[in-house]
């Protein structure tokens, strides 16, 4: 079996130096966690620095006096460096070359201004990187890793951007309740908006569920059901007169009889090829939501031929 990469990333951070260079560093040093990489940081003390992230992402992290090339060589070679990363404006050509000269390590460097640099990959992840302005200012071995195809960005905002917002409607009185075992389902990376009104005898279970989940809203008795199902990505709903608002708002939707007067309208959507159960399953709700989520462009496409037709 292999041995695990080691990794040393050389930054700091302080209320001069600003928090940045650890940050971007933290998601990059995540990207090579993941390949099975060992991540080590080499900074400073300084006033106002962040090194707490470093510790609080698991990373290890050993304490460097200063800017030193020959401190930084020498960790190198104690640590039996694989790949050094330098995000660090006070390390540049001259050190970065004394340190390649002497110990042969790989070198990965950060750049946002343009500088020359003794590496073997410049890393330049801005908007407005360009590639042809490090003509000559790096060796022709390098590898130039520039633009919005390496931006770094950090898993809390991914998560964001890819987190869907669902529209859970099961009826105004909801008698069987089938809305607590939906939320009980549902995983808690989606947002959830949960309409009802005051004729659903269940609101205090559902109101006590939901304050040790802030991912759901209740909203009771709305009078902007139009607006939470446009803010929605797609919906779980009964196949009731619900359903026809939802179609014509295009919203992807899940439906689940709840009564034997939905029959027909149940039958239809099982016939058009849309997502309907007879009754609520577990199993086949969490199926169902990956099977929608994965095809929401072609549910909306069935939807917006349903429209052209009936509306």
């Amino acid at each position: 079996m292999s041995k695990a990469k080691t990794i040393l990333f050389r930054a700091d951070s302080s209320s001069t130096i600003g928090t940045g260079h650890i940050m971007r560093d933290l998601v990059l040093a995540q990207k090579y966690a993941k390949k099975g990489a060992k991540i080590i940081f080499a900074t400073q003390e300084l006033n106002g620095n962040i090194n707490h992230k470093i510790d609080d992402a698991g990373f290890e992290r050993v304490v460097v006096k200063n800017n030193s090339k020959k401190e930084l060589a020498r960790l190198i070679k104690k640590l039996s460096v694989d790949l050094l990363v330098i995000d660090h404006y006070g390390i540049g050509y001259k050190k970065e070359k004394y340190v390649k000269d002497k110990t042969g390590v790989k070198i990965l460097s950060f750049d946002d201004t343009y500088e020359k640099h003794h590496c073997d990959i410049l890393f330049n992840h801005n908007i407005s990187a360009k590639k042809r302005k490090y003509k000559n200012l790096l060796p022709k071995y390098c590898k130039i890793k520039c633009g919005t195809k390496y931006t770094l960005i950090r898993d809390e905002f991914k998560n964001e951007k890819e987190r869907k917002t669902i529209f859970l409607a099961m009826g105004g009185s909801d008698h069987s309740n089938i809305s607590y075992k939906i939320l009980k389902t549902i995983p808690k990376k989606y947002i959830i908006n949960i309409v009802t009104t005051s004729a659903n005898k269940n609101i205090n279970k559902l109101k006590k569920y939901i304050k040790t989940n802030q991912n759901i809203k209740l909203h009771i008795n709305s009078n902007k059901i139009a607006k939470l199902m446009k803010k929605s990505d797609l919906a779980i709903i009964s196949p009731s007169v619900i359903s026809h608002e939802v179609i014509y708002m295009n919203l992807p939707f899940i439906a689940i009889m709840t009564g034997n007067d939905q029959k027909d309208i149940y039958e239809y959507f099982k016939k058009s090829g849309f997502l309907a159960m007879e009754s609520f399953n577990k199993a086949l709700l969490l199926k169902c939501l990956k099977k929608m989520e994965k095809n929401l462009n072609i549910y909306k496409i069935k939807m917006e031929r349903i429209i052209n037709d009936r509306f």
